[in-house]
């Protein structure tokens, strides 16, 4: 069967019938950067530079920083999808973002993602910092060339390193205020390359049967479900205690530490439900998403309105 650009089991009729409209480009331009995750890059993001403001950074900071934070994210998401374009194919949960690429083309998807990189390292370099810039630089070369080329194609446990570009963020927001990352930047940075692992896990144990067809040795496929169900758990615990240390040593209030607990103590039902079960991996990663989600709203809520500095930062 014909191929084009490497799209293996891409009918070339399809590829020459495909809708190049301008509103097809823009969504699936918009499909390829990956919108749910980069939106959390940024949520995270913030939620650094809150806690490095010790209060809410003022507006012009905060636009130029996430202007930044989300083209890089962007761009190495578009970058991940060139990549992984021959993986993807084989996926049937990934179908969408398939044919985004086919309507984009490699060649321009590529451009589009240099483009945004480029941006966003300038904006970093120019109105923010060197370590902002340096961490940016990190988080995009760890996700675009070492997760996606070595860390998820060769072993099972790729997944542990391969948290670094998501847990990066609140690092980079932290550092866009202030490039001194201090004890509360490295405990959310612990969080975020804790809490991906178990995350990731409970996905890949929802569609292991895709992860295999596609030759990825996720844990589920290596290790089988079991072992990752352990692991799940083992990652999952360590996360609770860890997040009620901002609390414990004073970078939170109690308020915070009252919604750490709900939702720590929802999360680890479900997963501990789901690992018993065998079941509801579905549920057990939108979970994962939901804990994460109330952690850095109720860090950015209770930093933000309770520190004496309501708006701080040029």
């Amino acid at each position: 069967m014909p191929v084009q650009e490497g799209h293996e089991g891409v009918n070339m009729n399809t590829i020459e019938n495909v809708d190049r409209g301008a509103s097809n480009i823009v969504v699936s331009t918009v499909l390829l950067t990956k919108p749910g995750i980069i939106t959390s890059v940024a949520f995270t993001g913030f939620a650094g530079m809150v806690l490095a403001s010790k209060g809410f950074p003022s507006i012009y900071l905060t636009v130029e920083a996430l202007i930044s934070l989300l083209l890089s994210a962007a761009g190495a998401a578009i970058l991940n999808n060139v990549l992984d374009r021959r993986i993807d194919v084989l996926m049937s949960r990934l179908s969408k973002r398939v044919d985004a690429l086919t309507v984009i083309g490699e060649k321009t998807a590529v451009a589009i993602a240099f483009v945004f990189i480029a941006i966003s390292l300038f904006v970093s370099f120019y109105y923010l910092n060197v370590v902002n810039a340096a961490l940016t630089i990190a988080a995009i070369l760890s996700y675009a060339i070492l997760y996606t080329l070595y860390l998820k194609r060769s072993s099972p446990y790729g997944t542990i390193l391969g948290g670094l570009p998501g847990a990066l963020p609140v690092l980079i927001g932290y550092a866009a205020v202030n490039p001194a990352l201090g004890v509360d930047a490295v405990i959310l940075f612990v969080f975020m390359m804790l809490w991906q692992p178990p995350h990731f896990w409970a996905l890949a144990q929802k569609y292991k049967i895709d992860y295999k067809k596609a030759g990825i040795p996720v844990m589920p496929v290596a290790m089988g479900t079991k072992y990752t169900n352990v692991m799940i758990l083992l990652y999952s615990v360590s996360l609770f205690p860890l997040s009620l240390s901002l609390w414990f040593l004073g970078y939170c209030s109690y308020y915070y530490a009252i919604f750490a607990v709900i939702s720590g103590l929802y999360f680890e039902y479900v997963i501990i439900k789901s690992a018993l079960s065998n079941t509801g991996y579905g549920k057990a990663f939108g979970a994962s998403i939901l804990y994460m989600l109330v952690i850095m709203a109720s860090l950015i809520l209770d930093v933000g309105f309770n520190s004496p500095n309501a708006i701080v930062g040029g």
